[in-house]
């Protein structure tokens, strides 16, 4: 069994970011991931809104990434973290064995709730999208939808709308979910939406051309071309390890933290999609390199011990 001053779990933007300043405060760490660095992150087609780079493949992007990291921090990939147990040490078993670590970082992300169409995961990257503020700028001038009805349906509508995305939102209810201030914005500046419908394919071979709609009481079904798809219907966070650590856990299932990353245990900190909030690179770059800051900080001079 080996000891470590913080095991990192999940190395994603967030845990590799973590390691990064981890390793640079002079914590030994080992950051723990069931697949490969970077996670979602390497699905991105192109990135131009991480700072420092005009424009990078996220794949790119995230070797450079655990390259910097590897030289802070061991990266255990392939390694499945069944359980923790513990209050600081922690004991982290392991699908080939365990390890002990003085404070945990939980940076498992969350994955996007998909329509489940076969078409749709064969055009993801495509056409297809789940990040607004991601993908966008790439839409401009051109017609896409918008699939979703709640307030990050609407507020992904917005974005789109104000970057000169021509969108139309698609909800399978006669009525928004939306907060009705972010429905007045969006309806405000021209919003359009098809109300009653679901998308029953997304067309197109190599690349989105369009959608096939129909109505959810049934009905002929309906193509409309355009250029993109983009899906905007819920996350799911992957909190199973967060949930037997026993932190609190927001309405969603996120990990509630505090400014630093902190969680409702001494010792556990939480960074990423993870947490609630804002799905970005660079916001979940940050919030690794705080989590890892306030584990060093908590470490040296306990805050709950003054």
């Amino acid at each position: 069994m080996t000891d470590y001053d913080l095991a990192i779990v999940g190395a994603g933007i967030a845990g590799l970011s973590a390691g990064i300043y981890a390793g640079r405060g002079g914590l030994k760490a080992v950051i723990l991931d069931e697949g490969t660095a970077g996670g979602v992150a390497n699905n991105a087609p192109i990135v131009e809104n991480f700072p420092g780079f005009e424009s990078i493949t996220g794949h790119e992007l995230v070797a450079r990434m655990r390259a910097q990291a590897s030289k802070y921090a061991e990266i255990r990939e392939l390694v499945q973290v069944k359980s923790v147990t513990g209050a600081g040490p922690f004991e982290l078993t392991l699908d080939d064995g365990s390890v002990k670590a003085k404070a945990v970082i939980v940076a498992t992300g969350a994955k996007y709730k998909p329509l489940g169409l076969k078409s749709e995961f064969r055009l993801a990257g495509k056409g297809v999208s789940y990040c607004a503020t991601c993908d966008g700028f790439f839409f401009k001038g051109k017609k896409v939808f918008l699939v979703g009805g709640g307030n990050s349906a609407l507020c992904e509508a917005l974005h789109l709308h104000k970057n000169g995305v021509d969108v139309t939102l698609v909800h399978r209810r006669e009525t928004l979910r939306a907060e009705k201030h972010l429905q007045d914005a969006y309806f405000q500046v021209g919003g359009k939406a098809m109300l009653g419908m679901v998308v029953e394919e997304i067309l197109g071979e190599s690349v989105v051309t369009g959608v096939r709609l129909r109505k959810t009481e049934g009905g002929p079904s309906e193509d409309h071309p355009c250029s993109g798809v983009f899906v905007s219907v819920g996350y799911e966070p992957n909190n199973s390890l967060a949930k037997g650590l026993g932190v609190e856990l927001t309405d969603d299932g996120s990990v509630k933290v505090d400014d630093h990353q902190r969680t409702s245990l001494h010792y556990v900190y939480a960074a990423g999609d993870i947490t609630p909030g804002i799905k970005q690179m660079v916001t979940a770059a940050a919030q690794g390199a705080t989590a890892a800051l306030a584990a060093f900080d908590d470490l040296t001079h306990p805050y709950w011990a003054k």
